[in-house]
């Protein structure tokens, strides 16, 4: 099944390609940049990050403040997860590529920002050695009425370009948790605590888990997450996430 849904999406891939041949998938606009899905300006907005980003939580910070213990935005939380990496701040392009992706149409928009992620970051995300990757988990209702799951859309492009196995149905979610936005960091913290759960058959156990999501503010999902993960045997959890959102 999981090389069936592979070779649909490379077709709809390669078919987009002869009827949109040349179209930035960012801006829409013509380009002339051969096979490349993005032009040049939205390819360097998207990869650009232009402020250094605390390990432990994705913050961005000052370019002279240590951040070896965590910035003070999170040195006085304790996380179930061990570092995060982005790819840049919730902001201009990057935020607008993230809020279409969470349409009903924006699974291949995903797939194709996941894949220029992956191959901007390789370095970066292989020097976390993971064994494996783990999509943030949508509760089913929700990933029903939006067709897909981005997270799992942006974690299988990972996986493909490390090499590994991209476990979506290990994590799961056990209940539909009110929408975080907008949220002071109290609720968001109290809205997913408990909310997830490994499958009880996940072979996590002394693993390195690489945990894939499209945005982290406060790190209260990405944090339940890593819990559930870490109660299942995983030996360590590192976050990856297209951007970082300013909590409040």
């Amino acid at each position: 099944m999981a090389r069936l849904a592979e070779l649909g999406r490379e077709i709809i891939g390669g078919l987009l390609q002869v009827v949109y041949p040349g179209i930035c998938v960012a801006c829409s606009q013509p380009h002339a940049e051969g096979e490349s899905s993005f032009c040049i300006p939205c390819r360097k907005a998207l990869t650009t990050d232009p402020f250094p980003a605390c390990p432990c939580c994705g913050s961005t910070i000052g370019p002279y403040v240590p951040a070896d213990d965590g910035c003070t935005a999170c040195q006085q939380y304790s996380f179930q997860f061990d570092c995060v990496v982005r790819l840049g701040p919730y902001d201009g392009l990057l935020r607008d590529v993230i809020l279409r992706m969470k349409q009903i149409s924006g699974e291949l928009l995903a797939e194709t920002v996941g894949g220029l992620w992956a191959e901007h970051a390789e370095s970066q995300l292989r020097a976390l050695e993971a064994h494996i990757v783990v999509p943030v988990s949508l509760h089913w209702w929700r990933q029903w009425t939006r067709g897909y799951n981005q997270s799992e859309a942006l974690a299988f492009m990972i996986a493909k370009r490390l090499g590994l196995g991209c476990r979506s149905g290990w994590l799961r979610r056990r209940r539909n948790t009110p929408r975080q936005v907008q949220q002071t960091a109290t609720f968001r913290r109290e809205n997913v605590r408990n909310a997830f759960y490994a499958r009880p058959r996940a072979e996590l156990k002394g693993k390195t888990v690489l945990l894939v999501d499209d945005v982290l503010t406060t790190g209260s999902t990405a944090n339940d997450a890593a819990r559930a993960l870490r109660s299942a045997g995983a030996a360590s959890v590192a976050v990856a996430v297209l951007a970082h959102s300013h909590g409040r």
